[in-house]
């Protein structure tokens, strides 16, 4: 069976691929440090990685974030730095009195085997006015998914991983792979 190395120091990312495509590949969490552009698309962050991570190929990366309609589309592709500052209070502060909390969670996986492959998915959503929950990771305990009362942290990993950002994107990923 292939190695895949799954570039990600956020474990909490590499389980939910472990457990996706431990059928399809030996899955490797690998924590490389490149630079990280600050782009304005998440494709231009996995495509940027891209060339700095040639040595580890076959390899899988992902760049995810929370896209906040009221805040511009903030955090966006800096969702992982924000998250390290403000964490969800801070995010929840920023929307206290708030009535649009439109949101959408976007995955971009990026497969580098052979040659370069993006796959995406989104989530909508909208942004909780407290936090709620204690499963997941990340912005979990404030986003709640449409068609849904109740948050990503309060939601079963099975459940979450079939409606969630990277669920799809991970979905579009391994059907690729069946094919």
């Amino acid at each position: 069976m292939k190695t895949l190395d799954v570039i990600t120091s956020n474990k909490g990312k590499y389980r939910e691929y472990e457990e996706k495509l431990s059928s399809t590949f030996v899955v490797k969490m690998n924590n490389v440090h490149y630079p990280e552009i600050q782009a304005s698309r998440l494709e231009d962050v996995v495509h940027h990685a891209f060339e700095y991570l040639e040595d580890y190929v076959p390899l899988m990366i992902d760049d995810s974030g929370l896209f906040i309609n009221r805040l511009k589309g903030f955090p966006g592709v800096y969702s992982a730095y924000v998250m390290k500052t403000l964490g969800c209070e801070g995010i929840l502060k920023l929307m206290e009195g708030e009535e649009d909390r439109k949101a959408r969670f976007e995955c971009v996986i990026g497969l580098f085997d052979d040659e370069k492959r993006l796959f995406k998915g989104i989530c909508e959503g909208r942004i909780s006015t407290k936090m709620r929950g204690d499963m997941g990771f990340g912005y979990d305990p404030i986003f709640i998914p449409s068609g849904y009362d109740f948050t990503f942290a309060e939601m079963e990993t099975d459940r979450k991983n079939k409606i969630s950002h990277r669920g799809k994107a991970m979905k579009a990923l391994l059907d690729h792979l069946e094919r």
